[in-house]
């Protein structure tokens, strides 16, 4: 019996074990990146109104608004653009002593390349920079972005911040380990890479050991945070920076927290479609988007020449939408405003988003945006296209009036978008044959949620300058 009692206790001291060690796994689970987004990620970010400066009470009061006001129609995310570790990232505002545009955070350097105020640079012992107590105050006692992560939650929104490609200098010049390796900053940093417009980190070069563990550790600590989408920058405009890509995307799969990763800026690479289908959720597309008609027409073309490379979790993305009140304080972009956006290409911006499947990232100041607006965003059979729709495409351009089409994943309906590019009114028709669509189609015009018409052969509209519209076409 004594034998026995002992092998009983062998045996749970095994099973306990197993138990442990198998569950310490489960919580590193490894995740499909692939398999993250389903659909078109919808959300708000920072950068469009507050550039780098945004603080936890105004994202907070922000998180509030979403909550109130598009959480019921389906926007989830909300995301602190960049430059949230430094305490007042708008102290350099002006002319005299800033390399690039006003307001850009270039961090300031002496001579011999070491920080003119490090105490501004907040970071950890292993080289991650945190965020700032001043402007995130419940980020005392090392514990980051994860108090706002909870109240996010709390909400039932998803939590997502901005992260610059590579290691900062300072963890450089200061030579910092690398968390749970023997190697430290400056073996993995590449000096001779830095951003265009944002000069304070390095890049990395993933070859060398002590490359993938950093990023592990970035994003392990992004998971302790709840973060749950992370924009990364400079990694798409030229250079590429694949091996970078590569690195975030395997710490993601291993970080034990499914992470959307996002792509900046644009114009990404056309011939990278397949790779950046495998490790990224969405990347830009374009480059950074404004309330400039010109940015709107360029990305009829643009969304046009990725539409083969839409769906199944992959999303090219065509920039935040500046619709409200941007760029307080006259930055990022050109002074304090409204946007410069008519009426017409409020529309016609929603409707390509939509049914081109762009992610949908609201850029504007959302506490002083006024309600009017808002309808732009809660129009729930326009965001259902963007949401459920599938393959599609443009099947006409031609003298400025353009025809996307595209199909109901949970129907036989049709979805049309009729566009008018010129600055005249002009009628849009679409020969419904070439789609091989025959008969006659009951017509609802969504942005109305009316039946206005039954067609057979054609669909036409007459729509006013720089107008887009979208329809649901349904077989008879």
């Amino acid at each position: 019996m004594k034998n026995i009692g002992i092998l009983a206790i062998f045996a749970f001291i095994l099973i306990a074990g197993y138990v442990l060690i198998n569950g310490r796994n489960a919580d590193k689970k490894t995740f499909d990146i692939n398999n993250f987004a389903p659909r078109p990620p919808m959300g708000w970010n920072s950068f469009d109104a507050w550039d780098c400066r945004i603080d936890e009470e105004t994202f907070k009061k922000t998180v509030d608004v979403i909550d109130e006001k598009l959480k019921p129609y389906g926007w989830e995310y909300a995301v602190i653009d960049y430059i949230w570790w430094h305490p007042d990232p708008g102290h350099w505002n002006t002319a005299e002593n800033h390399f690039r545009r006003i307001g850009h955070p270039n961090i300031r350097y002496n001579e011999d390349g070491t920080l003119l105020n490090p105490g501004n640079t907040r970071m950890d012992e292993f080289g991650r920079l945190i965020p700032a107590i001043e402007r995130f105050p419940s980020s005392k006692n090392n514990s980051g972005f994860k108090s706002i992560g909870d109240y996010v939650h709390s909400k039932g929104l998803k939590f997502g911040i901005h992260i610059m490609r590579g290691i900062h200098t300072a963890a450089v010049i200061n030579k910092l380990p690398i968390k749970g390796t023997k190697f430290t900053a400056d073996q993995i940093a590449e000096p001779w890479d830095t951003c265009r417009w944002n000069n304070h980190m390095y890049g990395v070069d993933p070859t060398k050991p002590g490359a993938q563990e950093y990023y592990n550790s970035l994003f392990e600590l992004y998971a302790e945070w709840g973060v749950d989408y992370v924009k990364a920058d400079d990694v798409l405009y030229p250079p590429f920076h694949e091996g970078e890509v590569t690195l975030m995307k395997n710490a993601i799969e291993h970080c034990g927290r499914p992470i959307i990763l996002s792509l900046s800026p644009g114009e990404a690479h056309l011939g990278k479609a397949e790779f950046l289908k495998e490790n990224a959720n969405l990347w830009r597309i374009s480059a950074d988007f404004w309330d400039e008609w010109e940015h709107l027409k360029k990305n009829f073309e643009l969304l046009n020449s990725w539409s083969p490379h839409t769906g199944n979790g992959s999303w090219p993305d065509a920039d935040m939408i500046p619709f409200g009140r941007i760029s307080l304080q006259d930055r990022p972009h050109g002074p304090e405003r409204m946007s410069l956006f008519s009426e017409n290409e409020h529309y016609t911006l929603m409707s390509l988003w939509s049914i081109a499947r762009s992610p949908l990232m609201i850029g504007s100041d959302l506490l002083s945006t006024p309600d009017s607006i808002f309808s732009f965003f809660t129009n729930e059979e326009i965001l259902y296209v963007n949401q459920y729709s599938e393959n599609g495409r443009q099947a006409v351009n031609e003298d400025g009036k353009i025809v996307w089409i595209a199909h109901d994943q949970n129907s036989d309906d049709v979805f049309v978008g009729l566009f008018n590019t010129t600055d005249e009114t002009q009628e849009v028709s679409f020969d419904l044959e070439w789609e091989m669509l025959r008969g006659t189609y009951s017509v609802r015009d969504l942005w109305e949620k009316k039946d206005i018409e039954k067609t057979k052969g054609h669909f036409k509209q007459e729509l006013g300058p720089h107008l887009g519209k979208l329809y649901r076409l349904r077989s008879l």
